[in-house]
């Protein structure tokens, strides 16, 4: 079915596409899902883009097809006549000029002005192909390379040299290829992206943006280098994140060199003397808590609540639904908490062998089949799968034959993480530890010294700190301490002013999310236009 509709522009103008100022509408057709307008200009004429004159000598018309949004689910075509004026300046070099519809397109454009800034939305969200898809299921119709034209038509933000700025590096390609970002520490928006992270680039960028007074940035040495050229006056602040990382990994050394005091030296075979076996252990000696005992507690007041209005306990079992010796046992219990039955375990016929059991595996002896060869050999009356359940349940005791030492890592954590987020189990792993080994109890020292330096902002205090740590000679944090000497300036304002990089490494965790929309396939030019619109 065709619809053919002769309208004024005054009514279908303001409902449909915008410029109803420039057009005026002559017909509207619907046909195969699609509504086609045609319109032409109604100005008298044009003023000569390079001149400025005036003209109404119409040189010829000529036809544009100009796709617009989707109308009630409907593809939206525009049929605009243009006409061509004839510059009557004879300075002019222009000879002849199109009649310009600004609100409605741009010249040489297929879209409509209100279609291409939809498209550059669609485009800076979810970039080619993952736009491609939402642009055709909008009705749009873009392809992925339409989307990213469009992106990279788009003119770069305009920006303010920024008072504090922020330096960090991200992957292009891990490992091989790495870009600069620019942050303002202040508003926390990017300002630019560099090719590389060499100190050329950001010695260039600070010398053409003059005005930045302080530079927060992590300890590499380009960018210390880039900042001295580019910004001479401006005070660098190394990141606070990294140096406590840089730390980290000092700390690692220096635990992995003192990997022997880690070893558990209590004797093989003699459980400590606040762990029972796991026979001793009680099994339910708890007050009990959570949804069972309220359940327990309400169908004890249940209970009596019912006794005392004068029902038996048989009527109640019967009201209830509950058997009668459910009933008997609430209504029997002076209390809620005497109805919860402990789980004790029933007596066995390996009961007067289990210390056997438990001598034999300290002593190192953990073949069932051995042990229950040894009791069967003694006219025991016990079978494999008894011994087998008991021998299973001592492997999972935490005896000191079974317990592992702790590894590098795990005291690395202990002796980094704030004291408070320590468990107590880890509390009492780190407190042997450093009662074993000396040198580990004094690194402790120094990692708290430095902790409290940093959380506290006694930037001041460092140099004291660095000649201790190279006192005591640890492998891994002398070399760290020592190395904090070749910046020191940085390291001291970061471990004294309020400045960071955690802005910075929040505009990272956005790249990282838009190098995954662009599956690697991006360019940096592409990428950069992404990072600093989005």
């Amino acid at each position: 079915m065709v619809l053919v509709m002769q309208t004024d522009a005054l009514f279908w103008g303001p409902l449909v596409f915008e410029g109803i100022d420039d057009v005026e509408v002559e017909a509207v057709t619907a046909a195969f899902g699609t509504i086609e307008v045609v319109a032409r200009g109604h100005a008298g004429g044009a003023s000569c883009p390079d001149c400025g004159r005036f003209s109404g000598r119409v040189h010829d018309r000529y036809q544009r097809t100009l796709r617009d949004l989707p109308l009630a689910d409907q593809g939206f075509v525009i049929r605009l006549t243009v006409r061509r004026f004839i510059c009557g300046s004879a300075g002019c070099p222009r000879r002849t000029f199109a009649e310009p519809f600004s609100r409605l397109t741009v010249p040489h454009s297929r879209f409509t002005t209100r279609l291409n800034r939809a498209l550059e939305r669609v485009g800076l969200a979810l970039a080619g192909r993952a736009g491609a898809r939402l642009a055709a299921q909008l009705g749009f119709g873009a392809g992925r390379m339409t989307l990213l034209r469009r992106v990279m038509a788009l003119p770069d933000p305009r920006f303010s040299t920024p008072r504090v700025l922020g330096v960090d590096d991200f992957a292009i390609r891990r490992g091989q290829t790495y870009s600069t970002v620019l942050t303002s520490v202040e508003d926390h928006r990017v300002v630019d992206v560099l090719p590389t992270r060499e100190a050329g680039p950001l010695a260039a960028w600070l010398d053409r943006h003059p005005g930045v007074e302080i530079i927060c940035r992590d300890r590499a040495s380009a960018y210390a280098e880039g900042a001295r050229r580019g910004a001479p006056d401006a005070l660098q602040v190394a990141d606070r994140f990294h140096l406590w990382q840089g730390l980290g990994r000092a700390v690692e050394t220096c635990v992995a060199a003192h990997r022997d005091c880690l070893r558990n030296p209590m004797p093989s075979g003699i459980l400590p003397q606040d762990t029972p076996p796991a026979s001793a252990r009680p099994q339910n000696d708890a007050e009990p808590v959570g949804r069972r005992a309220e359940r327990k507690k309400a169908a004890h007041a249940l209970v009596h609540e019912m006794l005392a209005q004068g029902h038996s306990r048989r009527a109640i079992a019967r009201h209830l639904g509950w058997g009668l010796n459910t009933v008997l046992r609430y209504a029997n219990a002076a209390r809620w908490q005497d109805t919860i039955r402990e789980n004790r375990p029933r007596p066995s016929r390996l009961d007067p062998y289990k210390p056997y059991l438990e001598r034999r595996f300290t002593e190192g002896c953990t073949s069932v089949t051995r042990l229950h060869g040894e009791l069967v050999a003694e006219r025991a009356p016990v079978t494999y799968g008894m011994v087998r359940a008991h021998i299973a349940t001592l492997r999972g005791a935490p005896s000191a034959a079974s317990r592992r030492p702790p590894t590098v890592r795990q005291v690395t954590g202990w002796l980094t993480r704030h004291p408070a987020a320590l468990s107590e189990e880890d509390r009492v792993g780190l407190k042997d530890v450093l009662a074993r080994c000396p040198e580990l109890d004094t690194a402790a020292g120094h990692v708290r010294d430095f902790g409290e330096m940093l959380t506290g902002r006694l930037g001041a205090t460092l140099p004291v700190w660095i000649d201790a740590v190279d006192a005591s000679q640890l492998p891994g944090l002398t070399g760290f301490a020592l190395h904090l000497l070749r910046d020191l300036d940085a390291v001291t304002a970061g471990l004294t002013l309020d400045w960071s990089s955690g802005s910075i490494e929040g505009a990272v965790n956005r790249i990282k999310k838009i190098k995954r929309q662009l599956y690697g396939r991006a360019g940096f030019e592409l990428l950069r236009k992404m990072i600093l619109l989005q």
